[in-house]
């Protein structure tokens, strides 16, 4: 994935783009994953749903593009997840903790007024998109 092409990414078992733009990217060793709604793979929607379960599919669809990419939840840098509710961030945090275990990369939780389809969550992150040579 390395050099200087753009590549896109798209998993089928994450939600297909609602709009103009991919599911992800990966250029000079980064992947950019696009925001993820708690759309499932099939196009459902779950704005209707709980909290816990609409940030569980939004981070399965995060999980399934960064696996289409030959990456996992350990490659990741930088998250920021958008959140309607500031009252959802403990839910969010032990939900996310269980996605990714021990490994602890750059967050940003950013509480916003609304979201689209009337969802509480939305989730996109930056990873590495190379692995790291063992020295």
């Amino acid at each position: 994935m390395a050099g200087n092409r753009i590549h896109s990414i798209h998993s089928t078992q994450a939600a297909p783009p609602g709009g103009h733009y991919s599911q992800a990217v990966a250029h000079g060793g980064v992947l950019y994953v696009s925001g993820q709604l708690p759309v499932r793979a099939n196009g459902e929607h779950s704005a209707g749903q709980l909290f816990a379960v609409q940030a569980s599919i939004a981070l399965d669809n995060l999980v399934a593009i960064l696996g289409e990419a030959g990456l996992g939840p350990r490659d990741l840098l930088k998250v920021t997840v958008y959140v309607v509710g500031i009252e959802h961030w403990p839910a969010f945090d032990q939900i996310y903790a269980r996605y990714l275990g021990e490994h602890k990369p750059a967050r940003a939780v950013v509480p916003v007024p609304v979201l689209h389809h009337g969802y509480l969550i939305e989730i996109e992150a930056i990873a590495r998109a190379t692995q790291e040579q063992p020295a």
